[in-house]
């Protein structure tokens, strides 16, 4: 016996992402709000410049636009936040616009994957030259630095994989008929 869909059923997929999609882009919107507010508190008291001297150069970029990079991330989770609600009442512009939106998250993530290199070496550096540890306790902190990076790479890399699974199930026709208006 052929299955039968039928046009605008739920599916359990599509609510829970949208409602995880509402509740996560609500905490790094609150916590971005909370952020800014301390540039805001902040940048006026350093002249309008944040010092970037000693910086990796990516990070020095990153550290000069700070709080454009913070509004950025706020406007982001809006949008998020926006087009999660969008998907639990099952809008077709919202979905088009969220798979959008997890595009950029995925690129902008994989971008991350260079900046958490550059801060982890730029900290290490900085660190060590300034502390007395013996070599056998230098081997050590290396071997659990490469292992704090693994991770990160790991988990930035299985999010984004995540991510791109998300976008092709929001692709299926099954899903397409549940937005079909």
């Amino acid at each position: 016996m052929p299955q039968t869909y039928y046009l605008g059923a739920r599916s359990l997929f599509v609510t829970v992402t949208a409602w995880v999609t509402i509740v996560l882009a609500a905490l790094a919107w609150g916590c971005g709000l909370v952020e800014q507010a301390a540039l805001a508190s902040l940048v006026p008291g350093f002249g309008g410049t944040l010092s970037s001297a000693g910086l990796p150069p990516l990070s020095s970029l990153l550290l000069s636009y700070l709080p454009w990079v913070n509004g950025a991330g706020l406007v982001l989770s809006t949008a998020l936040l926006i087009t999660g609600v969008g998907l639990l009442r099952r809008l077709e512009w919202a979905r088009r616009t969220f798979i959008g939106l997890m595009g950029v998250v995925i690129v902008v993530n994989l971008c991350g994957l260079w900046l958490q290199h550059e801060l982890a070496q730029s900290l290490v550096h900085s660190a060590l030259s300034q502390s007395l540890i013996p070599a056998a306790a230098l081997d050590l902190f290396s071997s659990v630095l490469t292992a704090a990076r693994a991770g990160g790479v790991l988990a930035t890399l299985s999010l984004s994989i995540f991510m791109g699974w998300v976008i092709r199930r929001l692709c299926t026709p099954i899903v397409l008929q549940e937005f079909a208006a």
